[in-house]
């Protein structure tokens, strides 16, 4: 994108009229590097690098990303965490309650970030002993028994 504005601008300099200096630009309409000339007329060279593009800009940045990752990869500790396995609103609770944590993070900002590194939900999941689960309760953290497991398990 440079090259080509450059190249317009130099060209419109040479003497070559808009719609010229747009095909040396490899550009189809002389509409556009009349206002880059205008832009350039106004601004100096920084209408060469452009403008910003529209658009929000992102929240999270790379480290907020790797932080996500890191919390995501971490085996949840159940009394700490409340949880043997990550859900998306397990993960939230931990990654908000951190020191170091993101405390206005979405569960939709987590499962982006977790797919575009290329996870998948329930691919790599901790298991939980069968028969046992650690359950939070408001008295505390309490361990529920199944009496019937050894029968579901054969």
């Amino acid at each position: 994108m440079h090259v080509a504005r450059a190249r317009a601008l130099l060209a419109v300099a040479e003497g070559a009229g808009f719609t010229a200096a747009a095909h040396v630009a490899g550009r189809r309409s002389g509409d556009g590097v009349a206002k880059l000339v205008n832009r350039f007329n106004t601004l100096g060279l920084a209408a060469v690098a452009g403008r910003p593009l529209p658009g929000r800009v992102p929240t999270y940045d790379e480290q907020a990303r790797e932080r996500i990752l890191a919390e995501a990869r971490r085996a949840p500790d159940p009394a700490r965490d409340g949880t043997a396995t990550w859900s998306l609103s397990t993960l939230q609770r931990a990654l908000r309650r951190a020191p170091d944590g993101l405390p206005k993070i979405s569960t939709y900002t987590i499962r982006m970030t977790l797919t575009q590194a290329g996870a998948r939900f329930g691919r790599t999941r901790s298991w939980c002993p069968t028969g046992t689960a650690l359950r939070q309760r408001k008295s505390g953290l309490v361990e529920v028994v199944d009496p019937d497991a050894a029968a579901k398990k054969s």
